[in-house]
């Protein structure tokens, strides 16, 4: 049985990559684990665990960065998200927001689900198609669901490990506050090295 490592994008794993000197693809296989980069937002990401994912692998890593509602969190602090919500899917009843849950249709909060122990602060996530990015969406969604982060892929690779019951993690270092869009806030390089760091660690200590 094998951990198979998920990100959005190579970037968020660099560091990584070079440290287990891991070849420049976007699925590798080494010995103890493999890692996929599946590309940015829901559907690649379901895409590529489609093609991927089987009953070979015991654990799902999902690692990458992502946006932080809660200022209290300092920039570059990596979080375990425990559950996570696809904020979008639904209907719109005029101001009022039907979940795909209210209209019968399935469910959009999912949980991670492992007996590995992760000396992290918890958090819950959401995950959308649109970066949020002005003041009147971030209270809705505050509002509707109180989120501490924001990602695009976290809710589909829950999705998935639980189709398959496969024990799964979430775990995010944040790179930028939720704000109407502003790069010259966000501290995606610091978010980046302290997630790589601690990725080598966990792997290294499993294997």
């Amino acid at each position: 049985m094998k951990t198979l490592i998920v990100a959005a994008t190579k970037a968020e794993l660099t560091f990584f990559y070079q440290h287990f000197n891991l070849p420049d693809g976007d699925f590798v296989e080494s010995k103890n684990f493999d890692l996929l980069i599946t590309g940015v937002g829901m559907v690649a990401t379901a895409f590529a665990l489609g093609k991927h994912l089987s009953s070979k692998y015991n654990l799902v890593v999902n690692f990458g960065i992502a946006g932080s509602f809660d200022r209290d969190i300092a920039l570059g602090t990596v979080l375990n998200i425990t559950e996570d919500t696809f904020a979008e899917l639904g209907a719109e009843n005029g101001d009022e927001f039907l979940t795909i849950n209210d209209l019968g249709f399935g469910e959009n909060h999912y949980t991670s689900k492992t007996q590995k122990k992760i000396n992290l602060p918890i958090a819950k996530g959401i995950t959308v198609n649109c970066v949020t990015g002005s003041e009147k969406s971030i209270k809705n969604l505050i509002r509707r669901l109180n989120p501490t982060t924001e990602s695009m892929e976290g809710a589909a690779v829950f999705y998935a490990c639980k189709q398959l019951n496969i024990a799964s993690l979430q775990i995010r270092s944040i790179s930028n506050y939720v704000e109407p869009r502003n790069k010259d806030n966000w501290k995606i390089g610091l978010a980046i090295k302290n997630l790589n760091d601690w990725a080598i660690a966990f792997i290294g200590e499993m294997n």
